[in-house]
């Protein structure tokens, strides 16, 4: 399942996710943990990022802009939980829609084979607030993410 599968489930305010990449949980793990690696496959093709602030760990904080020619988008965020290899949660806020904070789960699966999937789950604060992040784009930007993620963990 090298594609990414995104849900929304009925009746919640949550978005869900799964997607499978060639490397190990190593090195999926690091590409969210190291900022230089992070800055490298997060978002759009398009768009270039410069990280302000990249505190990973327990109650740590990150702060980071996204660039085209079409303006500049921030995005903020409190890593809340961070275990090693396994899993993450944290905020995320975008600077556009201010009070609109999603709480976010990832979690690091060992598919054996040096193959791992990583699986997420975003809770949004309304549902048109989760409505309006599904019709902005969002799947495409995080489609191609991690299409920039599978051609850097070789790297790794």
């Amino acid at each position: 399942m090298k594609t990414l599968q995104l849900t929304a489930p009925v009746d919640t305010l949550a978005m869900e996710f799964t997607r499978d990449f060639d490397a190990s949980v190593a090195a999926l793990f690091a590409a969210h943990a190291d900022p230089d690696l992070v800055r490298q496959w997060l978002g759009p093709r398009d768009l270039e990022m410069e990280i302000a602030e990249w505190d990973f760990r327990d109650h740590g904080s990150y702060r980071y802009t996204h660039r085209n020619e079409r303006g500049a988008f921030s995005f903020n965020g409190t890593f809340h939980t961070v275990r090693t290899g396994e899993f993450i949660v944290q905020t995320f806020e975008f600077d556009g829609a201010p009070d609109m904070v999603n709480l976010e789960y990832l979690w690091f699966d060992d598919l054996g084979d040096g193959r791992s999937r990583l699986r997420g789950r975003s809770i949004c604060p309304t549902t048109e607030a989760r409505d309006a992040l599904l019709s902005s784009g969002m799947e495409g930007g995080m489609t191609e993410g991690y299409d920039k993620l599978d051609e850097l963990l070789p790297t790794l």
